[in-house]
């Protein structure tokens, strides 16, 4: 008896080893007006922030210079946490209103996922789309999958206009394992979504909010649940999620949203 409670033991704990082993870790963060006004300080707490994830995607990063250099300063201190990193910025993107033009950026672990060919600003829907996705394709352990990082326009601009748009965007890329994650300004729930559950992408939160309040209410310091990835079911496998609720390490949320005004969300995934 003892020896099969042994054997069994052995068999979990290789199993255990074997999924944390081949598990790759994603954030996605909206960071409110990322560009030159973050401080040093403040990027060091990002890059603390960051340091335990394989790839992340940064929503909102300013379309001009002051954007681009705040990332190349944000990798700079990563690169002294222990891990090599690298980075993909994007051009501005094309909104037809010049200040609702945004970057985005990828950041990854070069020890942990390389990246596969160019990232790219998806242009199929650029005019129906605001802000289009930023799409970027990496190889993990021999199986590849690809990122569109997305930030929609406001919710009082209906960013269900928007949305509906990416359920078409995996018939433009059918080789193509995409995640989609970021702001999408608008909860799970919403009915937008259905397409992409039916063709089998679930959403990795559910009932989480995900953006700031301008202040705590009995503790609850959390506004709209806005923040979400939605996963291939068929070629992924979705092992943990969760958020980041950095606000806890600041005595108020007005020096936590100088930071942003959103919260970090990351998922685990197995590539199948």
């Amino acid at each position: 008896m003892k020896k099969l409670i042994k054997n069994s033991l052995s068999i979990f704990l290789l199993i255990f080893t074997i999924i944390s082993y081949s598990q790759v870790s994603v954030c996605s963060w909206n960071l409110m007006n990322f560009g030159k006004s973050k401080s040093d300080t403040e990027l060091a707490f990002i890059a603390t922030t960051l340091n335990d994830y394989d790839v992340v995607t940064i929503q909102e990063v300013v379309a001009g210079d002051g954007g681009s250099k705040a990332v190349y300063r944000l990798i700079a201190i990563l690169n002294n946490k222990g891990f090599k990193w690298d980075y993909a910025i994007s051009n501005p993107t094309t909104s037809a209103n010049p200040s609702s033009r945004e970057r985005y950026a990828f950041l990854w672990k070069t020890s942990k996922v390389k990246k596969i060919g160019a990232s790219w600003l998806e242009q199929n829907y650029q005019e129906e789309i605001d802000r289009e996705p930023f799409m970027s394709t990496f190889e993990y352990k021999g199986k590849q999958f690809t990122i569109a990082s997305f930030h929609a326009v406001p919710k009082k601009k209906n960013p269900e206009s928007e949305i509906k748009y990416f359920k078409l965007i995996p018939a433009l890329y059918p080789k193509l394992n995409i995640v989609f994650m970021g702001d999408f300004n608008c909860p799970q729930s919403n009915s937008v979504f259905n397409p992409l559950k039916k063709m089998g992408y679930p959403n990795i939160l559910e009932n989480q909010k995900t953006s700031l309040r301008q202040k705590c209410i009995n503790n609850d310091c959390l506004a709209s649940e806005y923040d979400n990835m939605f996963y291939n079911s068929m070629k992924i496998s979705r092992l943990k999620s969760g958020i980041v609720p950095f606000y806890s390490s600041f005595t108020t949320l007005k020096e936590a949203r100088k930071i942003s005004d959103h919260i970090p969300i990351w998922s685990a995934f197995q590539l199948l």
